[in-house]
């Protein structure tokens, strides 16, 4: 269990957002699809074969996503941090370095490295969305306010705080909101 060093680096909180989607696509998704997401951000092949990351180390880390978008869907930055803070108690996170795998040194906020797949998703997201929280002094994630489109995000960039998952969204809404009012406008002014 450990952070990718290939050219985009360690990435927990996008690896969090990518599996929180994948499992609200599909709650019971399988144990491979999960593995080949954990592959995608780097964790060792030889950690992902149904020795290393079995079928119950799947149902738990289901669950562990399942409690972290609980988090990646609220809005209100107290209730995001004392929520996270809750999931760091929960999971007994403490920062250390790690070294393993052919990784260069890295920071981990788990157990030690004999902790569960579970404990280590939750530990590693928590820290990584408490980072973002803290960073941005708000809540820097959230659900695409489109209608249709329940896709989790991540909002670090710049500006006013995000609400589409992606520029698509954001047009199809500004569209939809500009037609209504334009029908709105046109029924005022035909009576």
């Amino acid at each position: 269990m450990s952070g990718s060093t290939t050219g985009r680096g360690f990435r927990p909180a996008q690896r969090l957002i990518e599996l929180a989607n994948a499992v609200r696509a599909d709650p019971r998704l399988p144990r491979d699809a999960m593995a080949r997401l954990l592959a995608d951000h780097g964790e060792h092949p030889d950690d992902l074969t149904e020795h290393g990351f079995s079928a119950a180390d799947a149902d738990e880390l289901r669950a562990a996503v399942t409690r972290l978008t609980a988090v990646l869907t609220e809005t209100d930055t107290d209730r995001a941090a004392h929520a996270l803070n809750e999931l760091l108690a929960r999971c007994g996170a403490r920062p250390r370095l790690s070294r393993h795998d052919g990784h260069p040194w890295h920071l981990h906020v788990d157990r030690g490295d004999d902790a569960g797949w579970a404990d280590w998703f939750t530990a590693a997201g928590a820290h990584a969305l408490a980072q973002l929280l803290s960073d941005n002094g708000r809540v820097a994630w959230g659900e695409c306010a489109a209608p249709g489109c329940a896709t989790l995000y991540l909002g670090t960039g710049p500006g006013t705080r995000r609400r589409y998952c992606s520029p698509a969204c954001a047009s199809r809404a500004r569209v939809a909101a500009h037609r209504r009012r334009r029908r709105k406008e046109q029924g005022s002014t035909a009576g």
